[in-house]
């Protein structure tokens, strides 16, 4: 054969493909758009009340008409899905978190607020006590030389107080304990209240980490001693994700989360590849005030930083979004 009757074989240019921003975005595969995305608001007691959470830039407190108006206004901008965290004063709490089944708590009071103001809004409800109990622990607590938390009594908690949330208006409960056997609990509890058409998206996937500090400050439930890593996972533990992941499936959960986001990437693969279930991914305090820090310093461009995060963790395999940018990534994505 002759070098002329050699068959052709052209160049590969993948930069073709990466040609201008209009041939960039034809052939984008992975997008972020505002129906990913789902806004943290931290809301207490108070009337016209926004309080600066100074580790979080741009993240605030607020009362929960200020939080009725913020959210109305997110709604027209086409940011529809909120989950509500509450704060209460430290004079409220108690060993048992009692407050969290307060019909008139700052989250059960935004939730009727919103629905009685009618915006078109996808409601979530974080579903916990460490904001409520004056030990700053995720239920109740045994009564050891330990405290240890009491896992079994605190199930029955978070039944009472998913259908507290359900009846004040929550389209989806959040149990973010990381209790044995909460979303079965959650699920009896809401099905025998007649509340069978209420979601759980379960924190299904969360590490003890070290991203979660700022977030203690905007919700107030440092724990008081010791730390959450008896109930929450050890990042150390490549493959428990998946016993984690079997039990609240199994147990009835419509939606599962992993927490935190950015730094898990692999997890939040390794949960989509593993389920057909929607996949949640908690873009954490942590994660949301490093990249504002380093935005500061000029280290990164802050836009380009948080879109780019942002796009990881969809990228990755998360659904759903749960990140303090939301209102920003309206605009800049």
């Amino acid at each position: 054969m002759s070098e002329s009757d050699t068959p052709y074989r052209p160049v590969e240019r993948p930069r073709r493909l990466r040609r201008g921003q209009l041939m960039r975005d034809m052939v984008a595969d992975v997008r972020v758009t505002a129906d990913h995305l789902v806004m943290p608001l931290f809301v207490r007691h108070g009337e016209g009340l926004r309080k600066p959470i100074a580790s979080m830039p741009g993240v605030e407190q607020m009362s929960p008409d200020v939080a009725v108006d913020v959210i109305g206004e997110q709604c027209a901008r086409g940011l529809r899905r909120f989950i509500l965290f509450g704060v209460i004063d430290a004079s409220a709490k108690d060993a048992t978190g009692s407050a969290a089944v307060d019909v008139d708590n700052p989250v059960n009071v935004t939730l009727k607020r919103v629905r009685d103001a009618g915006h078109d809004a996808l409601m979530i409800a974080d579903l916990c006590f460490c904001e409520y109990t004056d030990h700053g622990h995720c239920g109740a607590l045994c009564d050891d030389a330990a405290l240890t938390v009491d896992n079994d009594a605190t199930l029955d908690m978070l039944g009472e107080q998913a259908m507290v949330l359900a009846d004040c208006g929550a389209d989806i409960v959040a149990p973010s304990g990381m209790m044995d056997g909460q979303v079965a609990a959650i699920r009896e509890a809401l099905d025998d209240a007649g509340h069978d058409h209420i979601a759980i998206m379960s924190y299904a996937v969360k590490y003890a980490s070290s991203m979660y500090g700022p977030f203690r400050d905007a919700g107030e439930g440092t724990p008081q001693f010791g730390d959450r890593r008896g109930y929450q996972m050890d990042y150390r533990r490549s493959r428990e994700w998946m016993t984690e992941l079997e039990l609240d499936l199994d147990e009835g959960a419509d939606i599962v989360m992993v927490k935190p986001a950015a730094t898990y990437l692999d997890v939040i693969r390794g949960v989509r590849d593993a389920c057909d279930a929607p996949v949640a991914a908690y873009h954490v305090s942590g994660e949301f005030s490093m990249i504002h820090a380093a935005a500061a310093n000029g280290w990164i461009d802050l836009r380009a930083g948080a879109v780019e995060v942002t796009t990881a963790i969809k990228r990755a395999g998360a659904d759903v979004i749960l990140t303090y940018f939301a209102p920003q990534l309206i605009d800049w994505l």
